[in-house]
């Protein structure tokens, strides 16, 4: 068994409710495609010089938790970061899951009382529709073997 570090890998065996996206069964599996297609082009730009591989999930909340959403459903809620952001994570069937919480390092979020997030408030700002798309076309592409 693959060891896990985002928040909530314990409890994130969710079944997939979306079934286009070939090997996709639980949030385990879209962690383990998706460790293979953040790149520092799907980064949030104010962090994208700080993006590395070895810190793959920074600047990647909030299109991960949208597509997260889109795959098994639930809810997005979001924690309200020192300045003024909110960082995106999934709830699902009572399950909580932060598939990139490991950007934090160390750091304890709270997961409760949290506002829960809307796709078209986020997605508003142009720049990151067109990553959560980038995203989601590179998910896809891996999922059914056609990456390139």
């Amino acid at each position: 068994m693959d060891q896990y570090h985002f928040y909530g890998w314990e409890q994130a065996d969710v079944p997939a409710r979306e079934t286009s996206y070939p090997g996709i069964r639980t949030p385990l599996d879209l962690y383990d495609k998706l460790s293979q297609v953040w790149c520092r082009e799907t980064c949030a730009p104010r962090l994208q010089a700080a993006w590395t591989p070895e810190n793959k999930t920074l600047g990647q909340c909030s299109i991960t938790a949208f597509l997260a959403q889109d795959i098994f459903g639930g809810e997005v809620y979001g924690v309200l970061r020192p300045r003024g952001n909110y960082h995106c994570y999934n709830v699902v069937d009572g399950r909580v899951f932060d598939l990139t919480s490991e950007q934090f390092g160390g750091e304890t979020l709270c997961y409760e009382d949290n506002p829960r997030q809307l796709r078209e408030v986020h997605f508003a700002k142009e720049e990151k529709r067109l990553r959560y798309q980038l995203l989601k076309q590179r998910l896809k592409e891996i999922c059914d073997g056609t990456e390139g």
